[in-house]
């Protein structure tokens, strides 16, 4: 079956410059950081920092390139940080408790996210009950089975590769793994999203459900295959930070949801669905990232990272707004 025109349409109705037009404001912001942090305080600029910046991020291009299919979509997914949490232990009980094999594991891990995002996808489909509420009540499931099965535990010292796939180098010792881990599932999203029915049947879904459906898009099917997907990412996610700290608890990654979202549409992603896009998902992520560390470097207080990250999403959307305004050749 080819491609429902719906889809197509959206494509052709949207040029290329105007595709990426939404990520000038986030670059803009990454330019002016730039130039202060140079000015301020220039060690913000060396190799290690850098790598560190991008180290932090490369969890957040993993959660942000199924985030950005499931909010094209017209989804969204609150749970994410307890399906990281939640897979995250399951895997260290295998290895601890169970003494399973590591890459099984590892398998477990994943597994547990695709079951937490099929979950999801279902309560939403087959229940319908709203995309919010249903991630925000699974949210609190998949975090309250995390803090039964670790009974309050802190659990560490994980064998290899785990520690390697959260903080591990390679090439010299220079680049470190996580980096090449988010650069890769980017790029994969990027296939996804732009060359195969999943990627183009959550644009025509998140732009006109109804004209989907007469389409011939099988809407229930794909939104489950998105939560799926959002499992997934969450569930290497929480390896990936398991890994980094060589260590776990159920109360990890209680900040992804909403870390991820922001940069997502910071990125330019539409929050009501219809248009996304990964080069703008990864902006969002760098530019998220960068403003925390120069915080960090700077000695301000963690609360003032929040200030500044409620500012960027607000200035972004008020930026995007304007663009839309101005190609439809009026104000509201």
């Amino acid at each position: 079956m080819s491609v429902p025109s719906v889809a197509a349409g959206r494509e052709r109705a949207q040029p290329a410059f105007e595709r990426y037009i939404n990520i000038m404001g986030p670059l803009a912001m990454i330019v002016v950081i730039g130039v202060v942090m140079a000015i301020f305080e220039p060690r913000f600029f060396r190799i290690t920092n850098v790598r560190i910046i991008l180290q932090d991020a490369a969890i957040y291009m993993v959660l942000g390139m199924a985030m950005t299919i499931v909010i094209t979509g017209a989804g969204i997914d609150l749970s994410i940080g307890s399906i990281s949490a939640l897979s995250a232990i399951v895997m260290a009980i295998f290895i601890k408790d169970l003494n399973v094999g590591v890459y099984l594991a590892l398998a477990m891990a994943l597994v547990v996210g695709v079951a937490c995002g099929l979950v999801n996808g279902l309560i939403i489909t087959v229940l319908r009950v709203p995309d919010l509420i249903t991630t925000l009540s699974t949210d609190l499931v998949f975090r309250g089975l995390a803090l039964v099965m670790a009974a309050g535990a802190v659990l560490q010292r994980f064998p290899e590769p785990i520690p390697a796939l959260g903080r591990g180098r390679v090439f010299g010792d220079t680049i470190p793994i996580p980096i090449i881990i988010g650069v890769v599932v980017l790029l994969v999203g990027v296939f996804i999203y732009r060359f195969t029915p999943l990627g183009r049947y959550a644009i025509a879904i998140g732009g006109n459900r109804e004209s989907a459906m007469l389409s011939g898009i099988n809407v229930r099917r794909n939104k489950v295959y998105h939560y799926m997907l959002m499992g997934a990412a969450a569930g290497l996610a929480g390896i990936m930070l398991t890994g980094r700290l060589n260590a776990v608890q159920a109360t990890v990654a209680e900040g992804f949801a909403l870390h991820t979202i922001a940069a997502v549409v910071v990125g330019g992603t539409v929050l009501f669905g219809g248009r996304g896009t990964m080069l703008g998902t990864l902006v969002g992520v760098v530019l998220l990232s960068m403003v925390t560390n120069a915080l960090v470097i700077l000695r301000l207080a963690f609360f003032w990272q929040l200030v500044a990250a409620g500012l960027i999403i607000v200035l972004s959307v008020a930026f995007y707004s304007y663009v839309e305004r101005r190609g439809k050749g009026g104000s509201e």
